[in-house]
């Protein structure tokens, strides 16, 4: 497996959930960086269930424990939007990281298995992003690239055709969250 770039996560610029991610939270008040901490707490108790699962993946990857988890959080909010056959409900995405059908899901939806391809597939995207930017606008450029395919991060507005229009800062905020948990 090719490892991702070497980035500190606290050091990317985020402006955190949208409006309509933030639309999930019972305290709609919140926005932006605050509500992706605030989701990244609600399902902080369910995360636990993943957290030494998520420790191996990211010590076989090289991938952030603290991504990993955001990608769970934001993706299935901890397993919680999962179909009990672990799909999503319109069939097209599988597992607490949610791979797409394209990518031929391996493993259980929560398994070790399941971590390490998504993993792989976020690594693939990080390295594949413009080489002309910042480690850490490609490691953005590659969350973003894991919501929406890599050929519709065009542009340093990596968000531009993610879902919501906010994926990759609601994830590295989130992961910003996580990381001060032990992730």
């Amino acid at each position: 497996m090719v490892m991702a770039l070497s980035v500190n996560i606290n050091y990317i610029p985020t402006t955190g959930a949208g409006k309509n991610t933030s639309q999930q939270l019972w305290n709609r008040q919140l926005t932006n960086v605050q509500a992706s901490y605030a989701l990244a707490e609600e399902d902080a108790g369910r995360m636990e269930n993943y957290r030494s699962t998520i420790n191996t993946a990211a010590e076989m990857t090289h991938v952030d424990p603290a991504i990993i988890a955001a990608i769970i959080s934001r993706a299935s909010r901890a397993g919680n939007y999962l179909e009990p056959n672990g799909w999503n409900s319109r069939g097209d995405v599988f597992g607490i990281m949610q791979i797409h059908e394209i990518n031929h899901p391996r493993g259980a939806k929560d398994s070790l298995e399941h971590m390490i391809q998504a993993c792989g597939i976020l690594t693939d995207y990080i390295n594949i992003m413009d080489i002309s930017w910042s480690p850490e606008l490609r490691y953005k450029g590659g969350i973003a690239a894991y919501n929406c395919g890599p050929g519709k991060v065009t542009s340093m507005d990596v968000d531009q055709n993610t879902t919501d229009g906010d994926y990759a800062n609601d994830v590295v905020a989130r992961a910003q969250w996580y990381k001060r948990q032990g992730y």
